[in-house]
């Protein structure tokens, strides 16, 4: 394919903080690509969301992204993938990459036992959908799955170190692990919970990979900006932009500690009910 400049952004969903971890790859990996950010905050957390609704508000932040003009989309969001992936690629005239693939795959490469851990919120969990992927990827792998419904409202709040994350994280991990002395590779199915990363490293000790989607999402969003021939030039000073349905001040707390001073002022988006219009 003819290689050409799009200018248009990569436009990027989550339900809250989460999904700026891939946001994060993906500026790290692929610089010149401009961006455009969405998160739910004000409806977070997806998680103990039935499945329909998580559906409903996808596709309504969805709207407001293809809006933007950008020339993919990311749902970087686990249970917004795994529950409305197929929805948001019939809606989107632009082609759409989920999370739970590229992390699926990337875990079923990590291990060495056959058997991994997926923690994740309980939406996540009830789809099934890491498991899919994962023993899609490798056959004989075992999957273990831990809904942990508390810990996407302690990111979206702040608390990523301390007593109380460290607390809370050992209440999920050290009963899950006990339970499954074999399993030498966790998954992260959450984008949330990247930004636990460090505490969750240290209580599963140096013989549990960690693996989260993040870069291997940013990984697939190369190739196939490669595959499309859709690679921009060079990104402007006003490349990146940043919104929340929420809280801007609460959620430019967590994402400075991301980006620092490369972080954009972060805007206040409202998202309409358009998704109830029939999907294309």
């Amino acid at each position: 394919m003819t290689e050409r400049a799009d200018r248009r952004p990569i436009g990027v969903f989550d339900s809250g903080v989460g999904g700026l971890t891939v946001l994060a790859e993906l500026r790290r990996r692929l610089p010149d690509e401009a961006t455009v950010y969405l998160g739910d905050n004000d409806r977070a957390p997806y998680g103990p969301r039935p499945a329909d609704e998580v559906r409903r508000f996808t596709l309504e932040a969805v709207d407001w992204l293809l809006a933007q003009d950008p020339k993919l989309l990311v749902l970087a969001c686990n249970t917004a993938t795994a529950h409305a992936l197929d929805d948001v690629r019939a809606r989107s005239a632009v082609p759409v990459v989920g999370v739970v693939r590229p992390g699926a795959v990337a875990a079923a490469a990590a291990t060495r036992t056959g058997a991994v851990s997926v923690i994740a919120t309980a939406g996540t969990v009830e789809s099934g959908a890491y498991p899919d992927a994962i023993v899609e990827a490798s056959a004989d792998t075992t999957v273990v799955q831990l809904a942990c419904p508390e810990l996407v409202p302690m990111v979206e709040a702040g608390i990523l170190e301390g007593r109380r994350a460290e607390s809370i994280l050992r209440a999920y991990l050290e009963p899950l692990l006990s339970a499954n002395p074999g399993v030498d590779t966790l998954l992260l199915g959450c984008t949330h919970y990247p930004l636990l990363r460090e505490p969750i490293a240290g209580i599963v000790g140096p013989g549990v990979a960690v693996v989260d989607s993040a870069f291997t999402t940013a990984l697939a969003v190369e190739d196939l900006l490669d595959v499309l021939g859709a690679r921009a030039p060079a990104a402007g000073t006003d490349a990146h932009r940043v919104a929340t349905t929420g809280d801007v001040a609460a959620f430019a707390m967590v994402a400075e500690r991301l980006f620092g001073e490369r972080l954009p002022a972060v805007e206040q988006a409202s998202i309409e009910a358009t998704a109830a219009l029939p999907v294309d």
